[in-house]
């Protein structure tokens, strides 16, 4: 009878697969993964919620960014709301981890800081310092000048995405010495997109993540708006050791390691800002540029409902 023979050793194994059986094919599974979301990722999220698009609107995008179309803006037109959309689709993590709450917090901070690198920069000074991997780096430091000034239309923090690319740049940021992202002959990696991403070793690994080529078409940053979000969103949720990233800092998921907590990097906005651009803003009390952050931040956060957390600067910690 068919009943009596499953009562064998033989057939026990045949129909029922060991827990190492199991175990394989989760792990077949999981390495055969697409890293690319699927449509359902891309459209809810990978945690279930309805993307970003849930929380900001095209009306509230727009009144967000109130003034970036205006004619005084050299990128009006650049930044819409679609492309934006758009490029939250690669990231399905972005604005979509955690509660409500967290979420919204989330993108008032990634608002509060694209908003300061894209309201106008000049050129102030040169100084040392130290990015990423490197042991040493030049670099020419931005000093960021607001659109929105004290009495400005709207008042001092509606006037982000203003521009999509650095202004008369005396650099051509490229590190020499990066044999793993070589500079192409005759291109300049300066600041680009809502992030201004800069650097080399910036532009190559944004470029083979997102899909071109970062090193030798570098101006696609700044004529393609959905690649410009991209790469901001990019920056936003990729980590560089020792720094943490800017996504896992908002959503709780920072664990700060001894030197971290010797430095006094604490999570919150200010960490993010360290994480940006600390070598050149942190540590200094009452900088003008970490405060200009904060106001943008706290604008976005007070619209869209939400507490803006603890740790708003980052005058007291040690940059990276």
């Amino acid at each position: 009878m068919a009943s009596s023979s499953l009562t064998t050793p033989t057939a026990l194994i045949f129909f029922r697969p060991s827990r190492l059986f199991f175990l394989l094919l989760v792990l077949l599974i999981s390495f055969s993964r697409s890293p690319f979301p699927s449509l359902a990722e891309a459209r809810y999220g990978s945690y279930g919620y309805p993307g970003v698009s849930s929380i900001v609107s095209e009306e509230l995008f727009n009144s967000l960014f109130l003034h970036k179309d205006d004619s005084a803006c050299p990128a009006r037109g650049f930044y819409n709301y679609s492309s934006f959309i758009q490029a939250t689709h690669c990231f399905p993590k972005f604005g979509n981890t955690g509660d409500l709450d967290t979420r919204k917090r989330e993108i008032a901070a990634f608002f509060g800081q694209i908003s300061h690198e894209t309201t106008g920069m000049v050129i102030t000074r040169r100084r040392e310092l130290r990015l990423f991997r490197r042991a040493r780096a030049s670099e020419l430091i931005l000093e960021l000048r607001t659109g929105g000034w004290a009495t400005a239309p709207d008042g001092p923090y509606a006037w982000g995405l203003c521009y999509k690319e650095e202004v008369n740049p005396q650099s051509n940021y490229c590190d020499s010495t990066d044999k793993k992202w070589p500079c192409y002959p005759g291109k300049s990696y300066f600041g680009r997109g809502p992030i201004q991403l800069s650097w080399n070793f910036n532009y190559g690994p944004a470029g083979r993540a997102l899909g071109f080529d970062g090193l030798k078409n570098p101006e696609v940053v700044a004529n393609n708006s959905v690649i410009a979000f991209k790469t901001a969103i990019w920056f936003w949720m990729t980590p560089r050791k020792p720094k943490p990233s800017c996504h896992d800092v908002m959503v709780g998921r920072f664990r700060p390691t001894p030197a971290d907590i010797q430095a006094n990097r604490t999570a919150g906005f200010g960490l993010v800002t360290n994480i940006v651009n600390g070598g050149l803003e942190c540590g200094i009390p009452n900088d003008s540029r970490v405060n200009d952050r904060i106001g943008y931040y706290k604008r976005y956060a007070q619209i869209l409902g939400v507490d803006v957390g603890p740790n708003l600067d980052c005058a007291y910690q040690k940059h990276y």
